[in-house]
C-alpha cells in the first residue's frame, strides 16, 4: 500500500451551520460544500496528492452524530491551541494536551454534535 490506510471520513452532525462554525474556528481553516444528493456535506480542505486523509462533515437523515467509535484526530501545530479554540466554540475538552512520547502530544475533545475528536501536534 503507498497511501495512509483511511483515504476518507465524515463526522455526522445534526445542525451544520453550528458544526461547520465549530470546526471553522477549532481549526482556524475554511470549509467548502461539496453538493451531495440525499445529504448535506462540507469538505475539509484537500490536497489531491498529499498526505492524510480527505474528510467532510455530513448530514444526513437517519445518520446519528455522537457517541460512535470512531476517531479522528487532526493536524494541528500545539494541539492546545486548537483544544481552548474548541471549548470557546461551543465544544468540551474532554483530556488536556499530553505526551505520546516519540509521537508528539494529543488532546481530545467533544464537538457540540457529540463526536469526540483527536487533535495532534508535535509539539
Amino acid at each position: 500500500m503507498k497511501t495512509n490506510p483511511v483515504v476518507w471520513f465524515e463526522i455526522y452532525v445534526q445542525d451544520m451551520p453550528r458544526a461547520k462554525s465549530f470546526y471553522e474556528k477549532m481549526l482556524n481553516l475554511e470549509l467548502t460544500e461539496l453538493p451531495n444528493e440525499g445529504m448535506e456535506m462540507f469538505t475539509f480542505p484537500m490536497l489531491e496528492d498529499g498526505p492524510g486523509a480527505m474528510g467532510a462533515l455530513a448530514k444526513m437523515e437517519g445518520c446519528p452524530s455522537g457517541g460512535n467509535s470512531t476517531q479522528v484526530y487532526f493536524a494541528c501545530d500545539d494541539c492546545a491551541v486548537e483544544a481552548a479554540r474548541a471549548k470557546e466554540h461551543g465544544g468540551q475538552i474532554l483530556k488536556e494536551k499530553f505526551s505520546i512520547g516519540e509521537h508528539g502530544f494529543i488532546a481530545m475533545v467533544i464537538d457540540p454534535d457529540g463526536n469526540v475528536i483527536g487533535l495532534h501536534s508535535m509539539h
